[in-house]
C-alpha cells in the first residue's frame, strides 16, 4: 500500500444511531496545537485556549464515528492527475458498538441484489444480538477497541508539542468564517511513539472554524519518506493529503472529503 495513488472518501452521511481511510490522511484528524512560550502573551494564551478546544473536539469526533451510519466512497487512481479512478469502491457503513460493519454497494451507491443485501443486514443484526451478550469474546472486543481508544487519544494529545502554528489569514466556505494556520514540525519535539514519529515530517496548513473550534479542513505535505510497520507500507516523499470535514448536523463535525 503506498499514499502515492489517491484516494477519495465521500461521507459520512447523517444516518441512524447504532452501536481505510489510509494512514497518510487518517492521522492527521486530530492535529491541533499552538507554539507555546515560557511567559505567553494574551493572544497566545488565547491562541492556545482555541487549540485545546479543537483537541477535544476531535476526540469527541472519534466518539460520533462510532455512532453515525454512513456511506464511503473510495476512488483510486494510478497517479494523482488520473481524470478516471482506476477503481471504486463503495460501502454503507454501520458502527456496530465493538466494530464497523460494512456492506458493500456498487459503484453508483446501490445494493447489487436485493437478496445479497438482506443477507448482509441479517448478518449485521446477528452481530449486533451478540456484541450485547457477555463473554469471553466479547470481553477481548471491548478490550481492543478500548486500546485502539486510548492509542488515538494519547496520539491526538503528543500534536501538543509536535507543531508550531503560526496564523496566516481567514478565509470563507461558505457562511463559514475559517482561520488558516501554518504548521511546521516544532524542532524541540521528542516522539514518544512510533506513530508520534510521523508528524516530524509532515508539514501544511490547516483551517480552524474558530466560532466552534472545530478542525475544518487539513492540507499537508510529506517532507521524508516514511515506513509503516517496516514493509508494509511507505509513504513517499512529496506526497500530498487533504481532509475537508463540515457540520453534518447541530454540533456535529465529520470528514466529508479525504484524498
Amino acid at each position: 500500500m503506498s499514499c502515492r495513488p489517491s484516494r477519495e472518501t465521500r461521507g459520512p452521511r447523517w444516518g441512524a444511531l447504532t452501536g481505510g481511510f489510509v494512514l497518510c490522511g487518517s492521522l492527521f484528524l486530530g492535529w491541533a496545537s499552538a507554539a507555546q512560550n515560557a511567559t505567553p502573551t494574551a493572544s497566545e494564551s488565547k491562541g492556545s485556549e482555541l487549540f485545546q478546544r479543537v483537541i477535544a473536539n476531535q476526540k469527541r469526533t472519534d466518539q460520533d464515528l462510532d455512532l453515525f451510519e454512513r456511506i464511503e466512497r473510495t476512488e483510486i487512481r494510478k497517479t494523482g492527475s488520473d481524470p478516471n479512478p482506476a477503481e471504486v469502491k463503495v460501502w454503507r457503513v454501520f458502527p456496530a458498538g465493538l466494530a464497523n460493519n460494512r456492506i458493500p454497494l456498487s459503484a453508483e451507491g446501490k445494493p447489487s441484489s436485493a437478496e445479497s443485501y438482506r443477507a448482509e443486514l441479517q448478518k449485521l443484526e446477528k452481530y449486533l444480538v451478540w456484541a450485547t451478550q457477555q463473554g469471553p469474546g466479547q470481553d477481548e472486543a471491548r478490550a481492543k477497541v478500548a486500546r485502539k481508544r486510548k492509542e488515538r487519544n494519547d496520539l491526538i494529545e503528543a500534536t501538543h508539542a509536535a507543531f508550531i502554528f503560526t496564523l496566516v489569514g481567514h478565509e470563507m466556505r461558505g457562511d463559514r468564517r475559517l482561520s488558516k494556520y501554518s504548521m511546521v514540525p516544532d524542532p524541540k519535539y521528542k516522539p514518544t511513539s512510533r506513530n508520534a514519529t510521523l508528524f516530524t515530517k509532515v508539514r501544511g496548513f490547516i483551517w480552524i472554524d474558530e466560532e466552534s473550534a472545530e478542525l475544518a479542513k487539513v492540507e499537508g505535505e510529506v517532507s521524508q519518506d516514511i515506513s509503516i510497520a517496516l514493509f508494509l507500507a511507505k509513504v513517499y516523499k512529496g506526497s500530498h493529503f487533504m481532509q475537508e470535514r463540515y457540520e453534518i448536523a447541530p454540533g456535529v463535525w465529520l470528514p466529508k472529503f479525504q484524498q
